[in-house]
């Protein structure tokens, strides 16, 4: 059952160039197979979360975490009626415009593109969805719905108009995204089960990596509990399957949550169409108060024991290096980059040019980030 504040396909405000329905898709499940078959989404299989992804066959990479994004905002949108394709889309698109190696990454790439508009994982993926993907003969990027733009440009909420990214800024004089409102819920759900899936796995991932221990997460709230609750349960399980069954806990703890307290949301806000939601000036999918302090505490644990711990803070610094020479080099040889990014460059230290570096070296995987880096500064690479 469809929910009537739900956004619906029949009713999507369309695409900025238009074409023929599909006879068996509906639009948002079109935009969902568009994300799915793009470039970017492949290459998210080898960029990191965390960890460099040589580091581990089994740490997560910005692939498996979009998967995983994607069914728990499916589960909650079904739950609540909602459209669970737009939801599912915008859960895959969500990461396509991370740099290599993670968040480390990105912070090089804005503090290189400073003088030339910063740089935010946020607007390059709108840089991919409407710009860099060429693969279609009658437009640039992917041509998606309003309705999926409107999900990834607000993942985070509203934008302020005063301080607005480039190509946010450029495109939305072209297409309004209203980017003043909360977008629909569909998007809601799908930015809250990113929170849910990041923190719920960094958990598995810092154990794994013997950042911390189980017996350090003992009196962190939810947390803490929950992992004494399957260790009474089940005497001397395995540490792995320990950690496995105490996450899936968590997880279904925090979804339900969310579903409860936004239905409770909802109910007192009395909506009745997804524009309804977007002129509410609040969000609508959220955590219970005492999740959010929950949801706090394991932010600072991980911030504290994971994020800042000595090995990743090793692997952030090498990070930014890497990504930092790459710019300067290409930004001040432009000729350096390969023959199908050359047709697109200006003069060396143009602000065309260094946008242009930054697509390229956004655009790469770890491992290619680092292959570019060797073939660059490597006095006996020869190729």
């Amino acid at each position: 059952m469809i929910a009537s504040y739900a956004c619906r396909p029949e009713k999507s405000r369309g695409r900025l160039h238009a074409e023929a329905e599909s006879a068996t898709r509906t639009s948002f499940q079109r935009d969902r197979d568009r994300i799915i078959h793009s470039t970017a989404f492949r290459r998210l299989q080898y960029k990191t979360q965390v960890f460099v992804s040589h580091e581990g066959d089994h740490y997560r990479t910005r692939l498996t975490h979009s998967l995983e994004v994607a069914q728990i905002a499916r589960s909650i949108a079904r739950a609540l009626g909602l459209d669970e394709d737009l939801a599912e889309a915008l859960a895959l698109a969500h990461d396509l415009g991370h740099t290599p190696f993670g968040h480390a990454g990105e912070d090089a790439l804005d503090a290189a593109m400073r003088g030339f508009g910063g740089f935010s994982h946020n607007d390059q993926t709108l840089r991919i969805l409407t710009m860099l993907e060429r693969r279609y003969a009658g437009f640039d990027g992917l041509n998606l719905t309003w309705e999926t733009l409107e999900g990834t440009v607000k993942h985070n909420g509203p934008l302020d108009l005063a301080r607005l990214p480039s190509t946010i800024g450029e495109y939305v004089r072209r297409h309004d995204l209203e980017i003043t409102t909360w977008p629909a819920a569909e998007a809601q759900v799908a930015a809250l089960s990113d929170d849910i899936a990041y923190n719920n796995h960094d958990i598995d991932d810092g154990l794994r990596a013997g950042l911390f221990t189980v017996a350090d997460l003992d009196d962190l709230p939810l947390v803490g509990p929950v992992f004494a609750e399957v260790a009474s349960r089940h005497p001397g399980l395995e540490d792995s399957r320990l950690v496995h069954e105490a996450i899936r806990r968590l997880i279904d703890r925090m979804v339900n949550d969310c579903i409860a307290e936004t239905r409770r949301r909802l109910a007192a806000a009395k909506v009745e169409r997804a524009d309804d939601i977007r002129a509410l000036g609040r969000p609508v999918v959220a955590f219970s108060d005492e999740m959010r302090a929950n949801d706090r505490a394991l932010r600072a644990f991980l911030m504290e024991r994971m994020y800042r711990h000595y090995r990743v803070r090793r692997m952030g610094a090498k990070a930014r290096r890497v990504v930092g020479e790459l710019f300067a080099a290409f930004s001040d040889d432009p000729l350096c980059l390969p023959t199908e990014w050359r047709a697109h460059v200006r003069a060396a230290g143009s602000a065309e040019t260094a946008r242009v570096v930054a697509d390229y070296i956004a655009g790469m995987t770890d491992r290619f980030a680092l292959d570019e880096h060797w073939r660059l500064f490597d006095r006996y690479a020869t190729t």
